[in-house]
């Protein structure tokens, strides 16, 4: 039988102590945090864009509205017809605002188109644009004080 004494319990509590500071010493010890950003629009590594561009694409839930390719012939009339509107633009422009950059008051008809220009008062003019074809109609207001 082995008797226990409080010399040896005194020991064993020392040197259990100086193992468990010696054990915690290693484990506690590290380095400082250093935060490196992945993306390479963020200054990250360059060789990760095929990576991140991979999750990106496999992520994407958008769907292609199936948007055809126009024809040669079909994006040469619709360029014709947006150079045509845009030259009617800048003439029936030229109508409503004068010399001094004040917007006129009047009515002005194209084919398409009645563009009714309304001096509201105190500096505020009405620009309704109704289209004669289908009755749609836009209001634009704006603040006449040149």
């Amino acid at each position: 039988m082995k008797i226990i004494t409080m010399e040896s319990k005194k020991t064993n509590i020392c040197l259990s102590l100086v193992f468990c500071l010696a054990v915690s010493s290693q484990v506690a010890s590290g380095s400082e945090l250093v935060h490196q950003f992945i993306s390479p629009s963020f200054g990250g590594n360059p060789n990760n864009s095929a990576h991140l561009l991979g999750l990106a694409s496999a992520q994407n839930q958008f769907q292609d509205d199936g948007l055809e390719e126009q024809s040669p012939l079909d994006e040469f009339n619709e360029r014709l017809q947006r150079s045509l509107l845009g030259r009617i633009t800048s003439a029936v422009t030229q109508d409503i605002i004068d010399i001094d950059g004040n917007i006129t008051p009047g009515i002005f008809d194209t084919i398409d188109y009645t563009i009714n220009v309304i001096d509201e008062g105190n500096g505020l003019v009405t620009i309704e644009t109704v289209d004669k074809l289908t009755g749609d109609r836009t209001v634009i207001q704006v603040q006449n004080d040149v």
